[in-house]
């Protein structure tokens, strides 16, 4: 609401990305056992017990608008349809998103998607001979992806929340939703040094 007062109304494009938190080890019920809201979740080679944030980024101007928390097990295609606003016309993901065109959700939206490859399918393509075009077209998409990136860096480290502060996926939500409502990315024009 605030957004459209002052003519920042998002409406061309949107980039997705989620982030995991971890849950403190002593994230226990009062009868000894693990918060069952809290999941387990591979990334890479080391798993991760806590809780997912999927965030969406207008395209242009690295405003956070939509925020989901879920357990850190629910796949982030899951989540791409409550991350929209209604009026994007193109949509940036990492691989973790790979088919949400294709999800009887997303079939009637005009978006179009551009959606990284899986590692083991640009491995694959380095073969033929489409490997460097291939790899251009994914530096592009990694070089917008890059405005999501940046909220996440100022929640994690800066403000210190890598580790879940509550037990329930509720608290944490609302922690993680007043954060983001104060913290936005401020994009500056970068000067020279001398």
């Amino acid at each position: 609401m605030q957004l459209g007062i002052l003519g920042l109304v998002l409406k061309g494009g949107q980039i997705n990305n989620a982030g995991l938190i971890d849950a403190p080890n002593f994230n226990k019920n009062k009868d000894g056992k693990r918060n069952r809201e809290m999941h387990q979740r591979r990334k890479g080679n080391q798993w991760c017990l806590g809780m997912k944030m999927d965030i969406s980024v207008d395209d242009m101007s690295g405003v956070v608008h939509s925020l989901v928390t879920t357990a850190a097990n629910v796949n982030d295609v899951n989540q791409a349809l409550h991350l929209l606003h209604g009026e994007e016309e193109r949509g940036f993901g990492d691989a973790g998103y790979q088919g949400v065109e294709k999800r009887p959700e997303n079939k009637v939206r005009q978006i179009q998607w551009h959606i990284s490859l899986r590692p083991g399918i640009r491995r694959a393509l380095c073969i033929s001979g489409l490997y460097r075009l291939t790899e251009q077209i994914e530096r592009s998409k990694a070089s917008m992806r890059a405005f999501v990136v940046h909220p996440f860096r100022l929640i994690k480290p800066q403000l210190g929340f890598t580790k879940l502060r509550y037990r329930g996926l509720a608290k944490n939500d609302y922690a993680l939703h007043r954060m983001f409502s104060v913290v936005q990315p401020v994009h500056e024009t970068p000067t020279a040094p001398w």
